[in-house]
């Protein structure tokens, strides 16, 4: 029996999804909003396109899927608890791990109750209350939206007191209340993609360090460059972190690693994650199969690399213009380079615009490749 798989959200993590449920036989419905620039509606068999909080639209979604996943986790958990109460879907991830995480301070609150490694952090409602946390955590520090922030949108350093009440609202303005986090000085930003199925079985992904350029995502390196030890107390946070969330589905983890070797957990993406990219080429099984499978219930395939190393590149617009990409044909005479667009019809300045990843046998010669491919392409 053909399975059917809706998806709230229509972007590129949305499509890579779909393009991971047909392989396995099924039927993908996108849900989109009617101004989304949504990739995955080009490649849906069914489309759902209207206000997400309506009534007669998630019951159609109901009516459609088997099994409803999420594309990003800033979807309100009153939807989820809708579609859940129709009794006709499964919603992976659910409702209530959604709520707890898509708040970073209750994430937080969940994390460090459980006994895992994550920086001090407080909850604030006024510049004076984030004054009086920089006298405990000291300085700098740094200022969060709790909800909708992504790739460094929604947070603010702050490095002296004169910093405090200009961010304060800055970010107000974003329309969610904050929080702050002491400012780790890690040596490495690391990050690592878990999946856990309802029967229970969970498989871990290779840690992989992650490179940033202004607070985006830039480069992937697979495996990262640290030690045994550090790899299997990464892929043991990770296990302990999906039992704190009650997590089902796919996970994006980021890690920041200190100079004394100590590993403490940034935040959590219940989703597949950019970091993850480089598992369609580089691994038996992707994130993105992964995710499907963990949606269906299906036996969650391995993560284990093809490869020594894998490199993947973020394709980042330079511009704010409708998306013409070029360089196609240099990037891909680059031996041992995939490239990947996503299909947005819209770039503007820093937009994740597709991605690129090499496969090799050493990490300095097959980051070179990625990056060659690369720099060969503008969108």
């Amino acid at each position: 029996m053909t399975q059917r798989v809706a998806i709230l959200g229509g972007g590129q993590l949305a499509r890579m999804s779909a393009y991971a449920a047909y392989r396995l036989g099924g039927e993908v419905g996108i849900v989109a909003r009617p101004t989304d620039d949504s990739p995955a509606r080009l490649v849906a068999s069914e489309q759902f396109v209207g206000d997400w909080s309506a009534p007669a639209l998630l019951d159609a979604v109901a009516d459609y899927a088997d099994v409803v996943l999420l594309e990003n986790e800033f979807i309100a958990p009153d939807i989820l608890r809708h579609l859940e109460a129709t009794g006709k879907t499964r919603v992976i991830p659910s409702a209530q791990t959604i709520a707890l995480v898509q708040d970073k301070f209750s994430q937080k609150t969940a994390l460090a109750q459980a006994g895992l490694p994550v920086p001090r952090f407080a909850a604030v409602a006024s510049p004076e209350e984030v004054l009086a946390v920089s006298r405990q955590f000291g300085l700098p520090l740094v200022l969060k939206c709790r909800t909708n922030g992504y790739d460094g949108y929604g947070n603010e350093l702050i490095r002296g007191a004169a910093d405090i009440a200009p961010a304060f609202e800055k970010l107000l303005r974003r329309g969610s209340p904050l929080m702050v986090e002491e400012f780790v000085p890690f040596t490495k930003e690391l990050a690592v993609m878990a999946a856990r199925n309802q029967r229970g079985e969970e498989v871990i992904y290779p840690v992989v360090e992650t490179i940033q350029h202004a607070q985006v995502c830039h480069t992937v390196l697979a495996p990262a460059s640290v030690s045994e030890a550090t790899a299997r107390s990464v892929a043991a946070l990770a296990r302990q972190v999906l039992e704190a969330i009650a997590g089902v589905g796919v996970f994006g983890i980021e890690l920041f690693l200190l100079n004394d070797g100590e590993v403490l957990i940034n935040e959590i993406a219940p989703r597949p994650h950019n970091s993850g990219h480089y598992t369609i080429e580089a691994c038996e099984t992707s994130q993105f199969e992964n995710h499907i499978r963990a949606g269906l219930n299906l036996p969650l395939g391995s993560p284990r690399m093809r490869s020594p190393v894998a490199v993947m590149v973020n394709l980042l617009s330079g511009f704010d213009a409708p998306a013409q990409p070029i360089g196609l044909e240099s990037a891909l005479a680059v031996p041992g380079v995939t490239v990947h667009f996503y299909g947005k019809k819209l770039a503007r300045p820093g937009r994740k615009m597709g991605h690129v990843t090499a496969l090799g046998e050493d990490l300095g010669e097959t980051r070179e490749r990625a990056l060659r491919a690369a720099r060969a392409i503008a969108i």
